[in-house]
Order: structure tokens, then sequence, then C-alpha cells
């Protein structure tokens, strides 16, 4: 089976301008778009995900990744439903308990068990129910066919369970090491058996750091601050030292990033994601889909919080050149 591969697009660019962008990535043969959900950009992802909608034609388009605290859950499921009409089985919605939105917001983060309420409901309303929010019932006069899916964003294994328990799919950031990976599947194997469901049911989509460039500039990366006081890797969350600890790497999460020596820091992206020259990359994958049956990655491309905004243009030149067709030919 291909490996299908993802990219984030970060609402950097005026509208116009990022539509030319994301018709770029399906130029590029890019299997889907996530696009930022910031609100302190100027920008609506809704209204970037709509024009994309109209403007591509066999891109999976989503939030990367939307939250329920600034959204109240009937507004998302009529905008996923809206978006499904533009663009039928090619929309769905991540959610997440909310960062940098949230936070610019002024508002705290989603409780876990808000969280998979939420998905539950949206599950629901998509699919033509009623569905009861804060005591009250919501309900959806009109519902599009497919209904869009939606999965939960997980770094941590509490999020992973939840994820198994109540949601279409994972998004999941848990690395590439075969042992980071199963370790996490543990995590939705149980959710998905608390809730008498299937785990195969779970869809999966890997998050995958990328740095595609040469190998002594691409595994600086972990030597780095994503923002002053929080270390690359503790970028989006901490759980990512988990993983790393599932791969033999144990760093502690107060680490200085520059204490890190060459090799540690090559050890943690080999683990981690992918850094280095484009070859390099697609044998990365190839190598986790074959020790880890990973179908579906989505490429997170490497950035502090002053670089956030940047479009990823190397990354999607290389996919076009060098990564996509590499995988299409090893796995058809």
């Amino acid at each position: 089976m291909a490996i299908e591969v993802d990219i984030r697009v970060p609402v950097g660019r005026p509208l116009p301008e990022l539509m030319d962008f994301i018709r770029s990535c399906e130029d590029a043969g890019f299997h889907g778009v996530g696009v930022h959900d910031h609100h302190h950009s100027g920008r609506d992802v809704y209204v970037a995900l709509t024009l994309a909608a109209a403007a591509t034609h066999r891109l999976t388009l989503y939030p990367a990744t939307t939250n329920p605290v600034t959204r109240h859950p009937l507004v998302l499921a009529a905008t996923a439903n809206s978006l499904a009409e533009i663009a039928p089985g090619r929309i769905l919605l991540t959610l997440a308990p909310g960062f940098l939105s949230v936070e610019k917001a002024g508002k705290p983060q989603a409780r876990r068990q808000q969280l998979g309420e939420v998905v539950t409901a949206l599950r629901q309303l998509l699919a033509g129910l009623p569905a009861v929010v804060d005591s009250r019932e919501l309900r959806m006069n009109n519902v599009a066919t497919p209904a869009p899916k939606i999965f939960i964003l997980a770094a941590g294994p509490k999020m992973l369970e939840l994820a198994g328990e109540v949601a279409d799919g994972v998004v999941m950031m848990v690395g590439l090491h075969p042992d980071g990976i199963e370790a996490a599947r543990q995590h939705v194997r149980a959710g998905a058996a608390r809730a008498g469901r299937p785990v195969e049911s779970v869809e999966e989509i890997f998050i995958v750091p990328t740095a595609i460039e040469d190998f002594e500039n691409a595994r600086e990366w972990p030597r780095r601050y994503f923002r002053p006081g929080q270390p690359f890797l503790n970028y989006p969350s901490v759980a990512n030292l988990r993983w790393l600890r599932a791969a033999g790497i144990d760093i502690p999460e107060d680490h200085e990033p520059g204490s890190l020596s060459p090799q540690l820091a090559e050890r943690v992206s080999e683990a981690f994601g992918l850094f280095g020259p484009p070859e390099y990359c697609a044998d990365r994958l190839l190598r986790a889909h074959e020790e880890s049956g990973v179908r579906r990655v989505f490429f997170f491309p490497s950035h502090t919080a002053e670089s956030g905004y940047d479009l990823p243009q190397t990354d999607v030149e290389a996919f076009a050149k060098i990564i996509g067709p590499r995988l299409a030919e090893a796995t058809g």
C-alpha cells in the first residue's frame, strides 16, 4: 500500500497567495494539507479551507488543529458539513485541547473530558443525529455524505487513549522509531478496548517533524529552542520525550538543548522524524512503513516560534522532485 503524505501549511501569507501555495502542494503530489487554526494571525482557517476546497481537486483538507474552546461544537459541525458539500470525501476535522489560539485568546485549554464530549457530539451531528453539549440538545437540519471524519491530535498517553475511545482517527506525534510507535499504539488499543471498539476502526496519521536539508544542519534542530524556555524537543508537548525514552533515548524534560552532543542529536533525529537530505527522508519513511506499517504521515516542518509562519517551500520542492517519486516507485 502506498504511503500517503500530508503537509502543514501555516496561515503566513495573504489568503490568495496561500491558495497558490496549496495548489502547488497538490501539484507536488501530496495527499493532503492541514492549515493552522490561528485566530491571532488575522486569517481564518475555515475561509482558507473553503478557498482551497474550491481551488483543488484531490487534496484532503483539514484544520491543523482546531479546538473546542474558541469554536462552539455546533459551529464546528456546520462548518465541516459545509466544506464537505464543496469537496465531498476530502474534508476531515482534527481537534486538540488548544495551544496558541487558546493561549492568545486568554482561555484555558479544553479539559480532556470536554474534548471527548465534543468529538462524540460532532460525530453524531455530522451523521444527522442529535447530540448533547453542556446539557443542551443540538441538531443540524442538513448533513453531507460522506460525513467528515473526526480525528484527535494526541501526543501523550491519555490523549491517545481518548482518541482510541471516541474518535474516527488519531493524529499522533510519537516519532518514527518502532518501539515508540508500539508504545503509543498500546494506549490507542486501551482506549478502543474500553469503548468496545475494534482498534482497526481508528485511523492513524503520524506527525513527522521534518528538516529536509544536509545532515549537519538538519540534526542541529534537537539542539535548539522553540521559544525561550521551551526546547525544540518539548514542542508542542513534553510527551515527545516519553516516546524517545521508549526508543531507548532518555532526555530530561529540563534539558539544555545545546548540551546534547552531536552524536545524541543524530540518534534523536533518526527516532524523531525526517532530518536529512530528501533521499534519506524517503528511505526513512519506507523503513517506518516496513517496520511499523506506517501508511499516512503529516509533514511538520521544523520551526521556531519566529519562523512558524514561513511557508514550507523546501519540503514541497523536495517532495515533488525526490521524496514523492521515490515513495511511489517503492510502494506503488
